[in-house]
């Protein structure tokens, strides 16, 4: 009768430590989910300086915010001509030549014909548009799209390791492969 009574408080150990285990393992998936919903909720945010290229003075920032699947740009430009100019994203952040042609040509990942953003005949991920400046050589430039991300694993998407371009003059929105939008006078890079 002892061995027996030895053997089911040896059981009721054995069945309580199971069951603490099996506790613990659960609050650590609990504590997983929550740092996944986490990062989820709060949003990444990257802010990059313009700094001129092609002898201009135009500079400023760029604000890249990805929240709830979508990436907002807002850009901030100053010291550019009044009027109409192209922003494009291009290939690379390396914004090392003065004239920044060491961005190379627009992201397009998707092997895309150059256009306006959502022409159904085809556009490059980089093909953000034109911009308006005041009298005074100053602009702010919003746009916000789902087809881009912030670091993210889907090369298609991801815009960290590419360039931001400001150009001397308009995006046409139709010359091949890039708009004739003129010389590149503001160049920053985005870098996680």
């Amino acid at each position: 009768m002892k061995k027996i009574s030895v053997l089911i408080l040896a059981l009721a150990i054995s069945a309580i430590a199971c069951k603490q285990n099996k506790k613990e393992d659960t609050i650590e998936d609990i504590e997983v989910t929550e740092t996944v919903v986490q990062e989820m909720v709060t949003p990444k945010t990257l802010t990059i300086a313009l700094s001129a290229k092609s002898d201009s003075n135009v500079s400023g920032k760029v604000v890249f915010t990805e929240e709830n699947g979508t990436v907002n740009m807002m850009a901030t430009v100053s010291g550019i001509e009044p009027g109409e100019h192209a922003i494009h994203l291009h290939e690379t952040a390396d914004c090392s030549a003065n004239d920044g042609s060491s961005t190379g040509g627009h992201w397009n990942p998707t092997n895309q014909p150059h256009g306006a953003w959502g022409a159904e005949s085809g556009y490059h991920k980089g093909d953000i548009g034109n911009f308006t400046a005041d009298e005074n050589g100053n602009a702010t430039v919003e746009f916000s799209t789902d087809l881009w991300c912030i670091g993210c694993d889907d090369d298609t998407k991801n815009i960290v390791g590419k360039g931001v371009i400001i150009h001397a003059g308009v995006d046409d929105l139709t010359s091949q492969p890039s708009g004739a939008a003129g010389a590149r006078v503001s160049c920053a890079g985005i870098i996680e």
